[in-house]
């Protein structure tokens, strides 16, 4: 070989080097999110996990108990910030009528909670191929009786569907046996109900939505929905003590905490409503939530692109700030602050599930006393220097006070 051909093969190997090599870049930058675990991802889940309660914020302690003796906070909370949890507390009873206590891994009824987990599940489709934001909802329900509602719409609350939680309550007639969202889908196309408003015309917040996008997902991937998320969401966070409940499956829910609606006399007793799912139905506890937050911010769950999408507000801002994503309230503040939240009121429990995403915050209260207690978290919020959020998480178009829509 002479020195013109060994030069020639030098460059052809470089050129070939350079060209394997950007291409292993180009595929590092688009791999999918990683949903296996490993020993590390346990042992960090662990050290996230860390309290020791006589290290806990003192202020916050204070603020907490004056929250349970003067407005009747009953619940667990946790406050985390930059991954070190600041305090945490289980502060009442899980069963008023049998003196049980909270324990800090009580699971509880999320409520609305609930949707922020639908909507993680439907984007994951969606960055899989198996769906698309403009799919209509006839696609996979073809006696579905309205027109031109899609994914999209449904995600932001601009279906203008009615709710179910009302439609049905004087149809279906044995109370004792519980609706699946596939009963409902077919109540819907044989009743064909009267809608609120035509699509896309207006933000109504109601469970029919979600409860929707459950139906999808189980048409879609073939699976019940509590399987879809066990699989592809709870299993890939380390999320140990989450798992979706239907009255469908379980005649009785197996968890210790009961929903108490307004004063102890009442605990709230699952019925015909808790069957279907999406729009609630997922139990979980105060650690698995700062679970569900790390894999989010860590794109264990969904890529950057997916998160932003649903972390912009689609809908006319309230008050100039609030807004709804897909499956979340936002607060966008100035100087490009984020906040998204979610509330839950259903059945006795009510919640507020916050993440700063600027300041990697976690504020979590889960309540079993549905009394009102919640609405007194301003104070919190300036301590830890996170907008007060009190009047977009409980007012605003189609999300009133006292309703089980929030």
């Amino acid at each position: 070989m002479n020195y013109r051909n060994i030069l020639a093969v030098a460059a052809m190997a470089t050129f070939l080097f350079t060209a394997c090599s950007s291409n292993s870049k180009k595929s590092a930058t688009l791999k999918e999110p990683s949903t296996e675990r490993t020993i590390d991802d346990d042992k960090a889940d662990s050290l996230l996990l860390v309290y020791n309660p006589a290290k806990g914020d003192k202020w916050i302690a204070d603020f907490v108990q004056n929250l349970h003796k003067k407005y009747g906070f009953n619940g667990n909370m946790l406050v985390a910030k930059d991954g070190k949890i600041l305090y945490e507390k289980a502060i009442g009873w899980a069963d008023y009528l049998h003196r049980d206590s909270l324990k800090i891994n009580s699971e509880f009824e999320l409520a609305s909670v609930t949707k922020t987990f639908t909507g993680t599940a439907i984007m994951q489709l969606i960055e899989r191929g198996k769906l698309s934001l403009t799919d209509d909802v006839k696609k996979f329900y073809p006696n579905f009786p309205y027109e031109g509602i899609n994914v999209k719409l449904l995600l932001t609350h601009r279906s203008g569907m009615m709710n179910y939680v009302y439609f049905t309550d004087g149809i279906w007639k044995d109370k004792k046996k519980p609706m699946s969202n596939v009963d409902v889908m077919n109540l819907i196309a044989e009743h064909k109900p009267n809608r609120y408003a035509k699509p896309d015309t207006r933000f109504h917040y109601n469970n029919s939505n979600y409860m929707v996008l459950a139906a999808i997902i189980e048409k879609v991937t073939g699976k019940p929905y509590a399987d879809y998320m066990m699989e592809n969401i709870f299993k890939p966070s380390g999320m140990k003590n989450t798992h979706v409940y239907s009255t469908t499956v379980y005649p009785k829910i197996p968890v210790d905490v009961v929903g108490h609606d307004r004063t102890w006399r009442y605990s709230v007793v699952q019925n015909f409503l808790d069957g279907p799912v999406g729009d609630k139905g997922i139990y979980s506890t105060l650690h698995d939530l700062l679970l569900f937050d790390k894999s989010l911010k860590n794109g264990r769950l969904l890529k950057k692109a997916s998160l932003d999408s649903a972390y912009k507000g689609h809908n006319k801002p309230i008050n100039g700030h609030f807004n709804y994503g897909y499956g979340w309230r936002i607060f966008d503040g100035d100087q490009g602050r984020k906040v998204v939240y979610h509330t839950g009121w259903w059945h006795g429990f009510r919640h507020i599930y916050v993440r700063d995403v600027q300041k990697n915050i976690v504020i979590i209260f889960l309540g079993n006393l549905t009394n009102g207690s919640l609405m007194h978290l301003d104070e919190l919020y300036k301590h830890l220097n996170t907008p007060v959020i009190r009047k977009g998480a409980y007012s605003g178009t189609g999300s009133l006070p006292g309703s089980d829509e929030d």
